[in-house]
């Protein structure tokens, strides 16, 4: 229920009618919004479909010509209807030499709207800098090029923000959230036997410690299944109600501007929630090793909640190779990979991150399922 409560309710809903997507009265907090998010995103989806389509460079001129008209006005709900965000972070990546040093506003502000052309090949070019900046060359640079060159060009411009909060925030933080509620629900699992000193009354069943053992999994994976699947079904309607279905056709790279997967919003999305599930399954064997291996419901809950923070706290001091590994442990790691260019160099193969992060997780769960059987029954017996 609190899980439910804070994910579903609080980050989700709240988001939805107030926090994120109310009309802005103060910006200084997301408080200050009203609790009007349902109508307002109806307006903003509204005064967006008057740019839909390709996009071009005369189309971004005008919506960015449309913003400084504006914010000529001093009125909040003025511009706020505009798609600012997208729209600052485009200009910024792709024409960073107008960018003034001295200004104390947004570069969307002051920058001159007719200087924005060769959008396309301004995008393409700053994915091929920014592949050199981070040391991409070679045959890993042509790998995501080829890549790129997948992507339906020009771009189908949707609003983004609706869309954005879905897949570059919501998804992947609900990760680290879902696992400290599966910790707190799993870690007792072998361990709270010896807590509730009920070996001699296990003793005396007829299936085994191993069968037993069996059902203890079966049970912790089931209601993994029903956390997942209660958090899963409830942002998706709450997501079709507030936003509906209207985008999920706009490619990634209206989100994230140097993405080059050919991937649209559905796409990504779908990915997310798969990455949700297999690393919630993943963490739940590894809990459940931990639970075998102790007799201490708060140790295991200790060293459960360590598998996840521990490694996001020293992440940032490792070097790079080491900051990927610890990504592969269950929500560790972020499914907002789709929109990087991250690798892995395993036995002369170069794989996308995004692929490793669904599949390891997953597989370091199932090796760890038949030790936390059999420790634990080897150790009842004793």
């Amino acid at each position: 229920m609190l899980c439910f409560l804070y994910i579903i309710i609080f980050g989700d809903l709240l988001s939805y009618q107030w926090f994120t997507f109310g009309s802005a009265d103060d910006f200084t907090s997301s408080f200050g919004n009203h609790f009007d998010g349902y109508s307002n995103i109806r307006k903003k989806q509204e005064y967006a479909k008057q740019w839909e389509g390709d996009l071009t460079d005369e189309i971004l001129q005008s919506m960015v010509r449309d913003y400084q008209e504006k914010t000529g006005s001093n009125d909040i709900s003025e511009y706020e209807m505009t798609d600012w965000e997208a729209l600052n972070a485009w200009v910024q990546t792709l024409w960073p030499e107008l960018e003034e040093a001295d200004q104390p506003y947004i570069m969307l502000s002051y920058v001159d709207p007719s200087q924005l052309t060769g959008f396309e090949e301004r995008r393409e070019k700053a994915l091929d800098n920014f592949l050199d900046m981070n040391g991409q060359i070679g045959e890993e640079k042509e790998y995501f090029l080829n890549m790129y060159t997948k992507v339906d060009t020009p771009l189908q411009y949707r609003w983004t923000k609706g869309w954005t909060f879905v897949t570059a925030d919501f998804v992947s933080q609900c990760g680290v959230i879902l696992g400290i509620f599966l910790a707190i629900g799993i870690a007792p699992m072998f361990c709270g036997e010896w807590h509730d000193r009920t070996k001699a009354l296990i003793a005396t069943t007829k299936n085994g410690w191993k069968k037993i053992a069996g059902v203890k999994v079966m049970a912790a994976v089931l209601f993994t299944l029903e956390l997942y699947g209660i958090i899963t079904v409830s942002s998706v309607f709450l997501q079709i109600v507030f936003l509906g279905t209207e985008g999920w056709d706009m490619p990634i790279q209206c989100i994230k501007i140097l993405a080059a997967a050919p991937w649209n919003v559905l796409q990504a999305e779908i990915y997310e929630y798969i990455y949700l599930l297999l690393a919630a399954l993943g963490y739940t064997g590894i809990v459940l090793l931990c639970s075998a291996l102790t007799k201490s419901n708060y140790i295991s809950l200790l060293i459960s909640l360590a598998i996840i923070f521990v490694p996001m706290a020293v992440s940032q001091f490792l070097p790079l190779w080491g900051q990927r590994l610890l990504d592969l442990i269950p929500f560790v790691g972020s499914s907002t990979d789709i929109f990087r260019t991250n690798t892995y160099h395993l036995f002369g193969l170069r794989i996308w991150s995004p692929y490793l992060l669904i599949t390891v997780p997953i597989s370091l769960g199932l090796i760890s399922l038949p030790f936390a059987v059999h420790f634990w029954a080897k150790r009842a017996k004793i």
